[in-house]
């Protein structure tokens, strides 16, 4: 690969990591408060607390979790519209429509290839195979990839084809109105073969099934397999295989057997109680494939990332990442959601990604050793209260010193990575607003400034395509050497570079979206 096509791909994955950070900064908050009400709704956190099935308060739960759990239930559709929205060059909002239509041309495509090859599974089992309802729609649970495939396909095709000329008998058609057209077509073929490649997938995952029951190091194997299939959506697929079917395991319990993990746990935490000789035997091998082990990343690892991406951002911009990073933070905690801050590392740095993966997989193995007994589906801090504290025998201090070496070895390889690698996590965004900064950003004169970049540039008609991320403006050129450096830092800019001969970045830090905006006004006149 030539380094000018290097270059071009790295600019292209960044802007594409960049183009989530929309519908995340949508889950953080979100997501947080639905943990909350999830975890104040369990049948179990009302048996402790009474006062839970007050019927006020428990319409107010549960209604703050239906409304926020919309916004989870459709993750994908998030993430298609933002990856159109922040890969297309051309028609933003065309191609915006464009994502959505492609994504419910692309779940319905492969719920017509399920129907008619036979394999439409039945409501009892359709976990089980990877499928589910989409927006009323049995499909394919291709999760965040579905959506990030439709986002994709709108964006290349809003930038190929936005002014595309047709005959005069089909001119209607023609131009930025058959960007949605063109996404519905490309997605028939998308979708006729995802199926495909999904049902190979899930035959892998089911024939290596057998790992992660092995006692000690299967927990691990099959932890470390989760969190990598997260982004695909499979990792679902995983956990009802190995909660529900011979995946999991086949346990006697009293004479009576028990298929999968999950109606063991059932039976033993709700039935049977910590002094049965089943807590003991199954427990610690059991709730390492739930809660117990999900505790170890929503209560220690993901605490320890957010900690290092805070001392790993510029000492300037801690102050805007800081509410950023907490908020991901406290959504795991509370809300036992991972996905706002594994995304936020997940696209800039796959390597990064794949490093987490393989600890999280090594650091759930110590799990059976300690004999921890914690836990039922969710790994909130709630749910450790009230698996870890309230029950007996649950060896809930292991939980906390082995959570403690997970958060240790976590924060200091992930702050020896960004930093090695030199990562845009939260706060890493190459700018520092002095104080000694252009008076007009200060007065937050957004014309004005403007007007000086646009001058500085050598006018509009030298500027081809100007966008933004987190800190700065980025902009494709004609002709580069009519840049005037010098006047263009009149503007209060805090740097200036070229990442390739006709791109330049401008630095305006946090308010660089408000001088986006100023500078589209002008060049539109």
């Amino acid at each position: 690969m030539s380094k000018k096509k290097a270059g071009s791909f790295k600019d292209g994955i960044q802007t594409f990591g960049r183009s989530l950070l929309l519908p995340i900064a949508l889950l953080a908050p979100i997501g947080m408060v639905m943990g909350i009400c999830s975890a104040l709704g369990q049948s179990y956190m009302i048996e402790k607390f009474p006062i839970l099935d007050a019927a006020v308060l428990k319409l107010i739960i549960s209604g703050a979790k239906d409304i926020t759990s919309i916004i989870f239930n459709n993750i994908p559709i998030l993430f298609a519209m933002g990856v159109a929205q922040g890969m297309a060059k051309k028609e933003k909002g065309i191609a915006v429509f464009a994502s959505v239509v492609g994504y419910l041309t692309l779940n319905t495509v492969m719920n017509v290839f399920l129907k008619n090859t036979g394999t439409l599974a039945d409501a009892d089992t359709m976990a089980q195979v990877g499928q589910g309802m989409v927006l009323g729609v049995q499909t394919l649970k291709t999760e965040a990839l579905g959506g990030l495939i439709s986002g994709l396909v709108a964006a290349k095709v809003a930038d190929k084809f936005y002014n595309l000329e047709l005959p005069l008998a089909f001119a209607f058609f023609g131009g930025k109105k058959s960007i949605p057209i063109i996404t519905f077509v490309c997605m028939i073929p998308i979708g006729l073969v995802l199926p495909i490649i999904w049902s190979l997938l899930i035959s892998f995952l089911i024939s290596i099934s057998f790992i992660f029951t092995t006692n000690y190091i299967g927990s691990g194997i099959y932890y470390m397999l989760h969190r990598a299939l997260i982004p695909f959506g499979l990792h679902h697929v995983l956990a009802a295989v190995v909660r529900f079917t011979e995946a999991g395991g086949t346990y006697l319990i009293n004479g009576t057997e028990y298929v999968g993990i999950l109606p063991a746990v059932n039976e033993i935490l709700f039935n049977l109680g910590p002094d049965s000789p089943y807590w003991a035997e199954l427990m610690p091998k059991l709730t390492s494939y739930l809660g117990g082990s999900q505790m170890l990343t929503t209560l220690f690892r993901i605490p320890a990332i957010g900690l290092a991406m805070y001392h790993t951002s510029y000492l300037k911009n801690r102050k805007m990442c800081k509410g950023v990073i907490m908020t991901c933070v406290l959504t795991a905690f509370l809300g036992n959601i991972t996905e706002p801050l594994e995304f936020s590392f997940l696209f800039i740095s796959p390597q990064l990604f794949a490093v987490y993966c393989v600890l999280c997989g090594l650091m759930t193995i110590p799990y059976q050793f300690l004999h921890i007994s914690i836990g039922y589906i969710r790994g909130t801090i709630f749910d450790f209260g009230i698996f870890g504290l309230m029950y007996e025998n649950t060896h809930w201090l292991n939980l906390i010193l082995l959570g403690i070496v997970n958060f240790v070895i976590f924060y200091f390889v992930f702050k020896f990575f960004i930093r090695k690698w030199n990562l845009e996590t939260p706060g890493r965004e190459s700018f520092e607003i002095e104080e000694s900064a252009s008076t007009l950003l200060k007065e937050k004169n957004w014309p004005e400034i403007a007007r000086i970049v646009v001058e500085n540039l050598g006018g509009s008609e030298n500027i081809v395509h100007v966008e933004n991320c987190v800190s700065r403006l980025r902009i494709d050129l004609k002709d580069p050497e009519q840049v005037n450096q010098t006047g263009l830092r009149d503007s209060g800019c805090a740097g200036i570079f070229f990442p390739s001969k006709n791109n330049i970045h401008v630095v305006f830090g946090p308010h660089v979206e408000f001088v986006r905006n100023a500078v589209d006004k002008l060049l539109k006149g």
